[in-house]
């Protein structure tokens, strides 16, 4: 999928689906070698992921990369601590918004732009069962009423 000179390799619909994203930050991420040839096969997980701030750096925890099939030695391991590329003013923002209660940095999306991996960095916030619920039935809504206003185009 090309998107605006974006090439997504992976995405984190659970994440749209479990928290309401209330703001998102575009953050490039530190690899080796393998880990972006692997990406470039789109072997990418962000299922499980997160990203945290740890002394004025954000790392993103538990990205799974699967290894590249001819690394050989020179492979990586898949699960670990990536470095996200942001400058301090963004980190000490991102921070700052942490801070309060029930927020959290989720990553939503890897893609590349112009040949650099880029990671899509979402604050958001966890929905309760109650506001998952009204999401599906908005959805509900919306789509009958297009169904609705198809059949009356075709009479």
């Amino acid at each position: 999928m090309k998107d605006a000179g974006r090439k997504i390799v992976c995405q984190n619909r659970k994440a749209r689906h479990d928290y309401e994203i209330l703001e998102t930050v575009e953050a490039g991420i530190a690899l080796t070698g393998t880990e972006v040839k692997s990406m470039r096969d789109g072997r990418v997980n962000l299922t499980d992921a997160y990203a945290r701030i740890e002394d004025e750096e954000a790392f993103l925890h538990n990205m799974h990369v699967s290894p590249y099939e001819n690394g050989g030695r020179f492979n990586h391991e898949p699960t670990r601590t990536r470095k996200l590329l942001l400058h301090k003013g963004e980190i000490r923002r991102l921070f700052g918004k942490v801070q309060i209660k029930g927020l959290t940095l989720v990553p939503l999306a890897v893609y590349f732009q112009r040949g650099k991996v880029k990671v899509e960095i979402g604050v958001a916030r966890g929905k309760k069962q109650v506001d998952r619920r009204e999401d599906v039935a908005t959805r509900e809504a919306k789509r009958e009423m297009e169904r609705a206003m198809k059949r009356d185009r075709r009479k």
